[in-house]
């Protein structure tokens, strides 16, 4: 049976639980409690080979480039290149033959795969010990791709983090989940580091305006690198449909809790909508039926209303997947909803692949690679 946290609050004996109160109490035990043990069943032993934390890291190559973007050019001839992606990648000896690329989701950039909070590997380190091509990207307008055509006003900074605590399925503010996975629960550090790592916007990028330039330069990063697994986080989910429609060297997508799904014209679930509902037509979306698709959701999700609002999304976000997941698999594809509670692994925030148990999350997405023939080697061009 895998070891549990069992972090008890007072909010469970009808009282609250501070932030602080609940750091001080979780700080002492959080050293003696095992790390979560391997899910049974989970991905076979060839692809877990990163165990050893004291193995070094082998990289054949590595480097960083800008891709696509616009360049704004004046009369006089000046030119502004402006709106690309920066993607950093990292190359194994003996690659498999498809590289995974990673896009960050709202407020964050490239740091999301890097290390986590705590500084343990990351999805970055962690896929390349298993021997793939990893490509992190920053999407223009934000981190490292700050260099966008149009401007924004950065708002004047006002103490509101403890909005990410719901929406960011930590808890209810300002007392953690008591199973939570979260590192920053038990070390204050990893917490000032998870708050650090959020980023504005330097222009308008998600809107139905501006989102067309973040998936041309995803696009062009498919183009350059070739046929390729996608991972998208929460709002990046929304626009890795639409580069997997645009991009035929998009093979797979795995996609972190997103709640903005498309669905065939004239199949739109019928309102509130949970986030976003995006129709397009039928010849579009048949292509998503050509590729595995797992959409993968943690743990605490409301099962009936409740608040916060930013909480409660979570109840309504992976109902819509399920409907996207029968509505892809209705039309001759494969798609599958990885819900991982359901599965024996429990705690997990809206940041599974940073968790403390994010190997065991790992393992998950290295079986349905394995299992979906996406992790060979030596394939024939």
């Amino acid at each position: 049976m895998r070891n549990r946290l069992k972090l008890r609050t007072r909010a469970q004996d009808g009282g609250a639980t501070s932030r602080r109160g609940f750091l001080s109490m979780a700080a002492g035990i959080a050293a003696t409690l095992p790390l979560p043990s391997a899910l049974k069943g989970a991905a076979p032993e060839d692809l877990r080979d990163d165990r050893d934390s004291d193995d070094s890291l082998v990289i054949k190559a590595q480097g960083s480039f800008m891709v696509g973007g616009t360049v704004l050019t004046a009369a006089n001839g000046d030119t502004f290149h402006g709106d690309h992606a920066y993607v950093q990648y990292q190359i194994p000896p003996n690659a498999r033959d498809l590289p995974i690329v990673m896009w960050h989701g709202g407020g964050q950039f490239s740091k999301t795969w890097e290390s986590t909070p705590d500084g343990r590997e990351g999805y970055q380190s962690i896929f390349l010990r298993r021997g793939f091509a990893t490509y992190i990207l920053d999407q223009p307008r934000r981190g490292r791709a700050g260099r966008g055509l149009e401007g924004t006003t950065i708002p004047n900074p006002v103490p509101n983090e403890s909005g990410i605590w719901g929406i960011f399925r930590l808890g209810r503010w300002p007392v953690f989940f008591p199973n939570v996975q979260f590192s920053g629960a038990y070390d204050p550090a990893a917490l000032d580091q998870f708050y650090r790592q959020q980023t504005p916007d330097t222009g308008p990028s998600f809107d139905l305006t501006h989102r067309h330039i973040l998936i041309d330069a995803a696009t062009a990063l498919f183009d350059k690198i070739g046929p390729a697994i996608l991972i998208t986080h929460s709002a990046s989910g929304r626009l890795g449909w639409p580069t997997a429609i645009k991009s035929a060297n998009v093979k797979a997508i795995v996609c972190y809790e997103t709640g903005s799904f498309v669905f065939p014209e004239g199949e739109v679930p019928p309102p509130p909508p949970p986030h976003e509902a995006i129709p397009i037509p039928l010849t579009d979306f048949l292509k998503l039926t050509r590729i595995p698709i797992q959409v993968v959701f943690g743990d605490n999700i409301p099962t009936a209303p409740t608040t916060p609002a930013n909480l409660d999304q979570w109840r309504t976000a992976i109902a819509q997947a399920r409907l996207f997941v029968a509505t892809v698999n209705r039309h001759g594809g494969e798609a599958q909803l990885l819900h991982l509670p359901e599965i024996g692994i429990f705690g997990n925030t809206h940041f599974a692949f940073s968790d403390l148990n994010n190997r065991e999350v790992a393992d998950q997405l290295s079986r349905f690679l394995a299992e979906k023939g996406l992790d060979s080697r030596g394939r024939e061009p």
